[in-house]
Parts: structure tokens; sequence; C-alpha cells
């Protein structure tokens, strides 16, 4: 049975933990209301430019002449896989689910006998994926340094880098898998394919009521501007979504932490009061024996 020495340290040990974890669930609750709002900020223009690419999909059709960006490379051979996760941990299983999700894919495209290539971004995941895949890693972007909610110029940063890989034919499809935010308590993983560009299933359909497009100076034109547009727009949402759901995880996971703690620091009030009644008691009893002796 530990002494009341021991118990006084271990009560005083959690205290000093409760406190931490208390106040950093106070700190990403103040930072979880500004990525929502830059979240939410940003989804009605990512939205509409992917109704836009659906439109423009549907009116390509299969024509080669398009933007390899839209219709691909004609074969699916190499898959590029982007996993976005956080750079920091103590955020509950939010990591976990994205990189659950990643392995999954993974799994899937080897399965087919496919090659798999990875670039990771954020730190959390590419640690945990090492071990089994490293041999597959080609790049990792570090958002150690951003500021706020400021993904604008690692986002394009990001997207360059894949069209880049993708124009020296360095892949066939590339597919983001990222967290998305949808309210404190629930965060989604999503596995989006940026190359060919394809509208998620969700997006919204424009009604053109029999109208076409009609393109100036050139579709081919027109469409090389906007797709490398639309891959960063949506790079940099999904770096958005990830950054309000590992707030939201992570205040939720400081808050159960400092019920647990406060939780073991009742039990273990409760295990030294007894055990220093015990000893009072013993020591009574010594007196009293002692005394009747006399």
């Amino acid at each position: 049975m530990p002494s009341l020495k021991d118990l006084k340290n271990r009560i005083a040990s959690v205290k000093s933990t409760r406190k931490i974890t208390k106040a950093m669930q106070m700190v990403a609750a103040a930072k979880l209301k500004r990525a929502q709002d830059a979240a939410s900020a940003s989804r009605p223009y990512a939205q509409r430019m992917s109704a836009v690419v659906a439109n423009l999909a549907s009116s390509m059709g299969d024509s080669a002449g398009g933007p390899k960006l839209l219709s691909g490379t004609g074969k699916e051979d190499t898959h590029l896989i982007v996993v976005m996760t956080s750079e920091r941990g103590l955020a509950g299983g939010f990591n976990t689910y994205v990189v659950k999700e990643a392995r999954r894919l993974i799994r899937e495209v080897v399965t087919a006998g496919k090659t798999v290539k990875i670039l990771t971004v954020g730190k959390k995941g590419r640690e945990q994926l090492k071990r089994d895949y490293g041999q597959f890693f080609i790049g990792h972007v570090d958002l150690s340094d951003i500021k706020g909610n400021d993904y604008t110029e690692a986002g394009i940063g990001l997207g360059k880098d894949i069209t880049a890989r993708f124009a020296d034919e360095e892949f066939d499809v590339a597919t983001l898998v990222y967290s998305q935010f949808k309210n404190v308590l629930s965060q989604v993983p999503v596995a989006q394919q940026l190359i060919p560009a394809k509208a998620p299933d969700d997006a919204p359909v424009i009604d053109l009521k029999g109208a076409i497009y009609i393109y100036e100076p050139s579709q081919e034109e027109i469409l090389e501007t906007l797709l490398p547009r639309y891959i960063n727009t949506q790079i940099i949402s999904a770096m958005l979504e990830s950054a309000a759901g590992e707030q939201a995880s992570r205040m939720t996971a400081m808050d159960n932490a400092t019920r647990n703690a406060g939780d073991m620091i009742d039990d273990l009030s409760l295990q030294y009061n007894r055990a220093r009644q015990a000893q009072i008691t013993k020591e009574l009893i010594e007196i009293i024996s002692g005394a009747e002796a006399l």
C-alpha cells in the first residue's frame, strides 16, 4: 500500500496535470472559433468551384483534346496519395482516423497491383505511416510555421507541387485524404480525388436551363487556367477543415482528460484519507496499549 507521502505526491502531480489539460482545453476552444469561421467562409467558394468543374466535366465528356488535369493520362497505374494530418498530438483520435482511411486506400491500391506514392502533410501522419509505408514516401509538407489560419501560401505551394509532378508524369491519379469538419464532436475522414479533377459527390449541381458554355478565347486556355486554381482551392479548403477538426478534437480530448484527472484526484484523496485515518487509529491504539501496560 502506498505511503501517505506517495499518495500526497501523486495527488499534487495529477492536480498539476489537470491545470495543464484545462489550459489546453481553453486554448483549443479559442482557436476552434477562429478555425471554424475560416472553414465555414471557405466552403461556398470551394463548393461553387466544385460545381463548375462538375459541369465542365460533363460537357467535356471523354474528349481527348481536353486538359490532362481533367481528362487524365488515360491510365491509372500510379496513384499519389496526399495524407493531411496535424503537426501536434494530444488531439484524441483525430490523426488516427485520417491515417486509418489512408491505410485502407493504400491497401486497396497495392492489392490492385498498382504503384503507390505518398506525400504527407503534417508530422503526425508521417510518423504513423513511416514504419509500414516509408518506402512509398516522396515528399512532406511542414505546417508548423503557419500563423493563425492563413494556409493560402502553403496550399498554393502544395497545389503547384502536385500539378508539376503530374506534368512530369510521376503519377496518374492523385487523392487527398483529410478530416472534414462537421461539428465539435464529429470529424469525418474523406478521400477526395484531385487529379483527374473530379468534383465531390455532394457538389451542388448548377442548372443551366438548357444553356451551354461558350469559351473565349478558347476552351482549352480557360480550363488550363481554371483547373490549377480548382486544385489549389480544394487543398486550401481541406487545410482549413483539418485545422478546425484538429482544434475541436483537441478541445474534446482535453475536456475528457480534465474530467478523468478530477476523478483520479477524488480516488487518491479517498485513499489518502483512509490511510491517514488508519495511521491515526494505529497510533491511538499504541498509546492506549502503552498506558494500560503501565
